[in-house]
């Protein structure tokens, strides 16, 4: 890149984002961008890429047409880049008719830079006619998992985006997504017919995420624990079924934690109107089913809670991304248990690609029941090496797992037992009887089979039932044991033979007990204290105050007007002048001229009266 054009195009950082650098890849892909060369680019979440293909099109003649998947999704972007000063409006059927007169007009009068539509509205003819009327800069493709039949998200009508190349043959075409295993992402170039495209690949891990990952037990107690550490915090809290989600939101309320349902059941308005409620910072919890999904764009999501194990490390990596898309620290908390597993398998059953689901599934049972560094086994997913010993940012990690000690006697006494049970009753029986024969525990089933008098009754009669499940649990996840049938009947694998004979040992971690939780939540709010040591607290809140009063008025989420990011550095900073307020994370020209005044007298209020 030319030096004079790199001031340009710092300028123009400036002047619309209020940043002065990149983040990386994002300067190598709007090179690309710039240059006319088709382009893949993948950028986890919070990592800009939006930006990417927004700065070039300010730069480049001609209108930018960006498709996108959800009209949420399409209005968030459109409404920042509005209140950036950027000419851009959206064209899909939430407008009325005369709206869409309107936009068509700017579009055809040349007073467009960005326009938002659908892939559905792209395949109708006056659409087309309409865009090869007109000047256009290039196709962005965003969201471009949703090309592929092995990505997590597939849609039919991405699949037609190859016609751009039929249709607009001399216009250079970008495709973005924030998650692609390299299968993926080959796919993404065949089925967009991309001409010698350029590639720019960021990592996928995120490292202001903490993963933590626990066998579900008492869901209502583990949520509200978590809920009672992130207080006065926006988070999301996923759910497998509508049932659940209407049954957690509803405790939750008459429990005092104030949160909105959402799910694909409830009709339109009330979705419409739950989902708004959280961008402008109404409400702070969500809970919900993925229907939640790609629309979210709320940047201060400070946990993820998992109630339930998503179907994939694709949807996984995804759910948890909506957290912590300002780069600020994030917490992302799942809670699995085996029934996860077939409950799924259960609902993949008659999907045409059930063999790659099924293997997707087993891929994300692994990870949360083998003990092991959670961004290293993200990141090994997509095909990326972690060049880190250690992330500092997982239960695993950060030493919150206690090891068993032995762990191959352990593994041998189960393991047995379930051999011992089949061979004298000549079925398989599931892990709720072998761990209570294990234990030594007479329920009737035990009697009835005559399992009290084989010799591993009672093997492990020191330990409790949820310790020896929690065991079984980990040896299924890490393949020693499979389940099979209606019943999740257990059955030995070749691998757990290796195990009884000694010659492969599993790695297996103990519950997590109470003091042992008194200790991780001392630690966080230790780590909490550091990260907010020069940020007046009380200011900030203030200002997320005067933020969602704003955002009321305007009609747009709280994101809009600023990022968390920016409201701690006004606190930290308590500008009083303009120029000082210039200073300030993420205020450009066209923000200070719309936001400066209001926020300076908070400021100044706030020092008059003492309280800074």
């Amino acid at each position: 890149m030319q030096n004079n054009s790199r001031q340009q195009i710092l300028a123009i950082l400036k002047k619309y984002w209020g940043y002065t650098s990149f983040l990386p890849l994002q300067e190598d892909t709007i090179s690309s961008i710039l240059a006319g060369k088709d382009t893949l680019t993948m950028l986890a979440t919070g990592g800009g890429k939006s930006l990417c293909f927004q700065l070039p099109a300010l730069m480049k003649e001609g209108m930018a047409v960006v498709i996108s998947p959800l009209i949420s999704l399409m209005k968030d972007q459109v409404d920042a880049l509005k209140d950036m000063g950027v000419a851009a409006e959206v064209l899909n059927s939430s407008l009325a008719p005369e709206e869409q007169g309107r936009v068509v007009n700017l579009v055809s009068t040349g007073k467009m830079k960005l326009l938002y539509i659908s892939p559905e509205r792209l395949q109708q003819d006056r659409t087309r006619q309409l865009l090869q009327s007109v000047p256009l800069s290039f196709f962005v493709i965003d969201e471009a998992h949703c090309i592929s039949h092995w990505g997590h998200d597939f849609r039919e009508d991405y699949r037609n985006l190859r016609i751009i190349k039929e249709w607009f043959k001399p216009i250079s075409v970008h495709a973005f997504t924030a998650t692609a295993t390299e299968e993926v992402q080959k796919d993404i170039l065949k089925e967009l017919r991309l001409e010698n495209p350029q590639t720019h690949i960021g990592p996928v891990d995120r490292p202001n995420l903490t993963y933590r990952v626990w066998l579900r037990s008492q869901i209502i107690s583990q949520v509200t624990d978590l809920l009672k550490k992130h207080a006065g915090e926006a988070g999301i809290i996923y759910c497998l079924r509508r049932d659940d989600v209407d049954t957690l939101s509803a405790r939750l309320n008459a429990l005092g934690f104030e949160n909105l349902p959402y799910h694909a059941g409830m009709d339109d308005d009330t979705r419409r109107l739950h989902q708004d409620r959280f961008a402008r910072e109404e409400v702070d919890v969500m809970v919900a089913t993925i229907a939640f999904g790609m629309g979210i764009d709320r940047s201060n999501i400070r946990f993820v809670i998992h109630t339930a194990m998503p179907k994939s490390i694709e949807h996984y990596h995804q759910e948890t991304g909506r957290a912590g898309r300002d780069g600020l620290p994030a917490h992302c908390y799942l809670f699995y248990g085996g029934s996860d597993f077939l409950t799924w398998k259960s609902l993949l059953e008659d999907s045409p690609h059930k063999e790659v689901l099924l293997e997707k599934l087993q891929s994300l049972y692994h990870f949360c029941s083998q003990p092991h560094c959670r961004h290293r086994v993200l990141a090994n997913y997509f095909g990326q090496k972690y060049g880190k010993a250690s992330c500092d940012a997982c239960d695993y990690c950060l030493n919150e797992l206690e090891m068993v000690e032995d762990p191959l006697i352990v593994s041998q006494k189960i393991l047995s037992c379930v051999y011992r049970v089949h061979q004298v009753s000549g079925i398989g029986f599931g892990a709720g009887h072998i761990a209570n024969v294990l234990k030594g525990k007479q329920s009737d089933q035990v009697e009835t089979w005559g399992h009290h008098g084989i010799s591993t009754f009672g093997l492990m009669a020191e330990e409790s039932v949820a310790f020896i499940r929690y065991m079984i649990e980990q040896l299924i996840g890490q393949g020693f044991l499979r389940r099979e049938g209606e019943f999740s009947t257990l059955f030995l694998t070749d691998s757990a033979r290796k195990v009884l004979k000694g010659e492969q040992t599993p790695v297996l971690v103990k519950p997590l007990v109470a003091a042992k939780k008194e200790e991780i939540t001392q630690k966080g709010r230790k780590k909490k204290e550091e990260e907010w040591a020069e940020i007046d607290q009380e200011l900030f809140q203030v200002l997320r105050s005067k933020r969602a009063e704003l955002a009321r008025t305007q009609g747009v989420p709280a994101f809009i007007i600023f990022g968390d990011k920016s409201l701690r550095d006004m606190a930290r900073i308590k500008p009083t002048t303009r120029e000082a307020f210039a200073t300030v994370y993420g205020v450009g020209d066209y923000k200070m001229h719309a936001y400066a005044d209001a926020f300076i007298k908070i400021i100044q209020n706030f020092l008059r009266l003492g309280m800074g």
